[in-house]
């Protein structure tokens, strides 16, 4: 690991850190003894704490977001001069920058039309959420009302989006829930409902039609699904799958919302994850790698269809979307985006991220094959996984302790790796990666042989 020199003046700012920052998903007894990480700079795929350690992020900034790497100057000067020029007003009214991305945005979203802004990818779910209830007050006398969400996907952190969200520890002593959101079972052959079955795909699809049966056709107005489902397992959808579903929800007239939270812009090798399989939803959400960080932004995008459903009464000042978000107005976020997606274009990432996937997940499977821990690996473009167990017959999960001190082991390689973790008792056992898609041969390698050594430590 290499060590950075760096002014020893940043004392001051870990105190201030542990007296008074509250992190996020952090228990904070400890800090009570060691000091909280403090990261003061990022270039490329590299970041350096206050102590001068360098690493190497596998995680995108932790959560699946920096897709473009650290540093880049050109989206930080994009949103400085529109800063300057004009920072904010309510979204309301329009913006130079607003209706740029939302134009280059709609061209890589066929059969989508329209871009609604806020600043988060809850917050962007929420307002799916929000549309078809009022779609089923305006359109279907209170029917088709119910939301239904899978087992294992996430939406985001609001009662609401916990509402729909498939991890039981995510949801755990936040309830009671708003009514009207419906599980439906996970799409996971390796954890297989139904044994070993050839046509799985279909199985699992049509455990969804299942669910509508049972509610009632008149009574479910959408479903909410990732497209590949992220801090639940890394799930690749099986084969057929998709394809079902998408027939399932067109017979009983269930509107389809795609969640691209993790998956958008690039993340699998496409600029949604949804294209791999040729889906057409009508609603898709994103966020985190829309503007890779830079700017806070998040995107609901529909079809004209849906669009055409709120503009129905212009003399009923209660017909149109009755919803603002505050930061949706930022202009910085629009300006971002523009920059990352022209960045993406123009580098070629979603090429490197196809080639570089690759390497990854060969690199996994060939780990796999040396250590028996490893039960199965997931995954596609630089979205991948590996999932650990006691006993590759029995598929027991690793216990959770083990499969962090295989991330704390990486950690200290100097290589920043994840894990599922409060997400599903029991089950938060898979190694999660999602390296910035200007990934090289050497970052990837680096990453697979900072695994190998820990697996290799951890369990002997």
């Amino acid at each position: 690991m290499n060590e950075v020199t760096r002014p020893n003046d940043l004392a001051h700012v870990v105190e201030a850190d542990r007296a008074h920052v509250w992190h996020h998903l952090v228990q904070h007894k400890a800090f009570e003894t060691t000091d909280p990480r403090i990261f003061v700079e990022g270039k490329g795929m590299r970041l350096w704490d206050a102590a001068g350690r360098e690493y190497l992020d596998a995680v995108s900034g932790g959560v699946w977001t920096v897709n473009v790497g650290y540093g880049r100057e050109s989206i930080a000067n994009a949103v400085r001069d529109q800063l300057v020029k004009l920072n904010y007003f309510a979204a309301a009214s329009g913006t130079i920058a607003g209706a740029t991305f939302a134009e280059k945005l709609i061209e890589k979203m066929p059969g989508m039309t329209r871009v609604y802004y806020s600043n988060s990818g809850s917050e962007a779910n929420e307002k799916v959420f929000k549309m078809v209830r009022q779609i089923s007050h305006r359109h279907h006398g209170g029917r088709k009302w119910k939301i239904l969400y899978r087992d294992r996907d996430y939406h985001g952190t609001t009662i609401g989006a916990l509402a729909a969200a498939g991890q039981a520890q995510r949801r755990d002593e936040y309830g009671p829930y708003p009514a009207g959101f419906v599980e439906v079972p996970h799409c996971l052959e390796y954890r297989s409902q139904w044994g070993e079955v050839e046509n799985y795909g279909e199985m699992a699809a049509d455990a969804i039609e299942q669910v509508i049966l049972r509610e009632g056709t008149d009574s479910v107005g959408a479903i909410c699904l990732e497209p590949i489902t992220a801090g639940g397992g890394v799930i690749v959808p099986p084969k057929g799958y998709w394809e079902k579903v998408v027939d399932i929800c067109r017979r009983h007239e269930v509107l389809l919302h795609i969640d691209e939270v993790v998956c958008g812009v690039g993340r699998t090798g496409t600029w949604f994850g949804h294209q791999h399989y040729g889906v057409k939803p009508d609603f898709v959400t994103m966020a985190k790698g829309v503007a890779s960080g830079y700017a806070a932004i998040s995107c609901t995008t529909t079809t004209e269809a849906v669009f055409d459903l709120f503009k129905d009464d212009p003399t009923d000042p209660m017909s149109h979307f009755r919803d603002i978000s505050t930061f949706g107005g930022c202009v910085a976020g629009p300006a971002a985006a523009l920059e990352n997606m022209r960045i993406i274009e123009e580098e070629n990432l979603l090429e490197n991220t196809r080639v570089m996937g690759d390497r990854l997940m060969a690199g996994l499977a060939g780990l796999a094959e040396k250590h028996a821990v490893i039960g199965d690996v997931r995954g596609k473009g630089l979205f991948c996984g590996a999932e650990l167990v006691v006993d590759r017959k029995t598929k027991e999960p690793t216990p959770e302790k083990q499969v962090q001190a295989v991330v704390a082991d990486c950690m200290g390689q100097g290589v920043i790796i994840g894990a599922t973790n409060r997400t599903l008792p029991g089950l938060n056992n898979t190694l999660c990666l999602s390296p910035a898609l200007i990934s090289t041969a050497d970052d990837i390698d680096r990453i697979v042989a900072a695994i190998d050594g820990a697996l290799g430590r951890v369990f002997g």
